[in-house]
């Protein structure tokens, strides 16, 4: 693993929050592309989504989910349900940015695609009784982004059926308009 990579992982580690979070910018840049390393923090990672610190468990489910398309041995098939449990977590802003992050999985292959699109089925259904549910069904704009991407008709079909599914107009409204320029 690279040494500045490898230092950004322990700087994670780090009680101030100003190194902590450059550490971080560090990390999903590096990530942003296919790295080598990726099975050299994976388990931490994993690990981290049940961290008592909030911040650690939010870093860890967007550093696995930008991990995802370095990941041959499709370790995600296996570890997505922790994934996504990370976006039930207790502080709604860990949650948050655990669920944002997860469409950069759909692009690591179709098996993960699939996967991604039950758990984000699911998450938008069961929502409806949630405290944030407005919040989580804005899950539509990472449907948005994945078909950015990947340019797949049934990420389109899928987010646009699922915006006929809520009830309240003024968010059907909001929910297509990220969908307008497709």
């Amino acid at each position: 693993m690279n040494p500045l990579i490898k230092n950004a992982f322990e700087t994670l580690k780090n009680e101030n929050p100003e190194l902590r979070t450059r550490a971080y910018g560090q990390i999903l840049a590096a990530s942003n592309q296919p790295v080598d390393w990726a099975y050299d923090v994976w388990d931490e990672m994993k690990s981290n989504l049940s961290h008592k610190n909030n911040h650690m468990r939010s870093i860890a489910a967007q550093v696995l989910s930008n991990l995802a398309k370095s990941d041959p041995e499709k370790r995600m098939l296996k570890d997505f349900p922790e994934l996504l449990a990370a976006t039930k977590d207790e502080r709604f802003v860990t949650a948050r940015h655990s669920l944002q992050s997860l469409w950069k999985i759909g692009l690591a292959g179709n098996e993960q695609k699939e996967m991604l699109l039950k758990g984000l089925e699911n998450c938008f259904k069961e929502c409806i009784s949630e405290k944030n549910c407005t919040l989580i069904r804005y899950i539509l704009v990472l449907l948005r982004r994945l078909f950015d991407s990947s340019k797949d008709e049934v990420v389109k079909k899928m987010a646009l059926g699922w915006i006929e599914l809520e009830q309240e107009e003024k968010y059907k409204k909001k929910y297509r308009t990220v969908w307008r320029k497709v």
